[in-house]
């Protein structure tokens, strides 16, 4: 492989390796290699991105929607980055298109392999999520399962973010949490003014000066976009961050100024706890801290909700949180034939040694 070909392949591998499980901008290569191989639109020319910026989104939406099960709901200024001088600008992308037209596919190949090979990796440790009970379901177990699969480190944070979830969703269920809203009844005369606003936003009358409800966490999404690192909120005030690697100053000092409660827990590492604290103290946001939990808590509060004297109330409906989670989160894991896709594309039928890729 001469040297252009190779330093095209190293901008594509650190895509690839930059990229969680969904691979969205791998697969929006792969889009645009696949039409131009094809030949599906005559005005597409590699070296003009103008040509392909907006489709190849469609495209790439496309497998997503197929295999994935969602689109990436990144910024546009994000997704365009793919094209930047340091991913896969309009001349690697040429360089790219060249290799792959001579190989019948040889490079749409390659990033399908990486997914494929990343789902396979996937659902091997969400089986252990789907399948454990009570009895042998262990919180370490199944981080050390996404830890030492290299593919798989990108989303470790989403593992445990769900674990952290289901966790204390299930405790404040089994509690029976409530929490109310009301207002005194000095208040009346302006309920009355605004009876309209105080019915539909507060679900409150001029007859009726409290409201109960049940307290839940809420996971802000099962994306990554624009969340600003807040991965769960309470209908109680508390606000969650949940860290699974570091937590560095920039994101620290975003999330304080960009929540206005004062009720934020972050749940970090072991190792993080002492750093984040000391890290939140020098810029000035140490008040803001309602709590700093540890995954070792996280463990034991496992323990008890699986094992514990509670367990019969708890395991259960802790367990099933999580099945659901990672259904949301993953969608795809168990529900793909990948097989087909491969198939009719002609895919399975590439092997190069250059490019390692073999079925």
């Amino acid at each position: 492989m001469d040297s252009e070909n190779s330093k095209a392949k190293e901008s594509l591998d650190i895509v690839i390796r930059k990229s969680r499980v969904h691979l969205y901008k791998p697969i929006q290569i792969a889009e645009i290699l696949y039409h131009d191989r094809v030949k599906s639109f005559s005005n597409l020319d590699l070296g003009d991105l103008e040509s392909y910026r907006t489709l190849s989104k469609g495209w790439r939406d496309d497998i997503c929607l197929r295999f994935v099960g969602r689109t990436s709901t990144s910024s546009a200024k994000y997704q365009d980055d793919l094209f930047s001088e340091t991913a896969v600008p309009p001349e690697v992308l040429k360089t790219l298109g060249g290799i792959n037209r001579a190989n019948n596919g040889l490079v749409e190949a390659y990033i399908y392999k990486a997914f494929n090979d990343k789902h396979s990796q996937l659902e091997n440790a969400l089986d252990y999520c789907l399948n454990r009970g009570k009895d042998d379901f262990y919180v370490k177990e199944l981080m050390n399962a996404f830890w030492v699969q290299p593919g798989l480190r990108r989303s470790i944070d989403k593992v445990f973010e769900i674990i952290v979830y289901a966790l204390f969703e299930s405790i404040i269920k089994a509690i029976g949490i409530k929490v109310d809203i009301y207002y005194d009844n000095k208040d009346s005369k302006i309920v009355d003014e605004f009876c309209d606003f105080a019915e539909k936003v507060l679900s409150l009358s001029p007859i009726k000066n409290r409201n109960s409800l049940d307290a839940h966490f809420h996971r802000v999404g099962v994306t990554n976009a624009a969340d600003r690192g807040l991965d769960m909120f309470a209908n109680f005030g508390s606000v969650v961050q949940v860290k699974h690697l570091s937590l560095n100053e920039e994101l620290a000092e975003s999330i304080a100024t960009e929540i206005t409660v004062r009720k934020i827990i972050i749940v970090c590492k072991d190792s993080e706890k002492k750093v984040i604290g000391n890290l939140l103290t020098q810029i000035g946001w140490r008040d803001r801290i309602q709590s700093i939990i540890t995954l070792e808590e996280i463990i034991d509060w496992y323990e008890r909700a699986l094992r514990g004297v509670f367990s019969d109330e708890i395991s259960e409906v802790l367990l099933e949180e999580i099945r659901c989670q990672i259904k949301l989160e993953f969608p795809s894991v168990g529900n793909v034939d990948f097989g087909a896709f491969l198939d009719s594309r002609g895919y399975k039928k590439i092997v190069n040694s250059d490019w390692d890729v073999s079925w």
